[in-house]
């Protein structure tokens, strides 16, 4: 099962954020995965259409992702995924 691990900026929205194993075979289903375990959550990641919002960016070890609009790359058991938000401001 791939891992998932959350840059601490979103721990403002889910202070309980841990890392964590999902059963996913693509980024699509890494979200589905980020959600059964913390609802709510795939809101701030992903937009009404299912593409990956602007100032989110998730990698596959280390590696982006590519498609950021049906988030179909491929993700193997074993592989470390971080899902991690830009912060904007001054």
């Amino acid at each position: 099962m791939p891992t998932v691990h959350f840059t601490p900026a979103l721990k403002r929205f889910r202070p309980d954020l841990k890392t964590i194993e999902v059963i996913a075979a693509t980024v699509s289903e890494v979200v589905m995965g980020i959600e059964a375990n913390y609802p709510g959550l795939s809101a701030y990641l992903v937009e009404d259409n299912g593409a990956l919002r602007q100032h989110v960016n998730i990698f596959i070890n280390d590696t982006f992702i590519r498609d950021r609009k049906r988030l179909s790359d491929r993700v193997s058991a074993g592989d470390e995924v971080h899902v991690i938000q830009a912060l904007s401001g001054g």
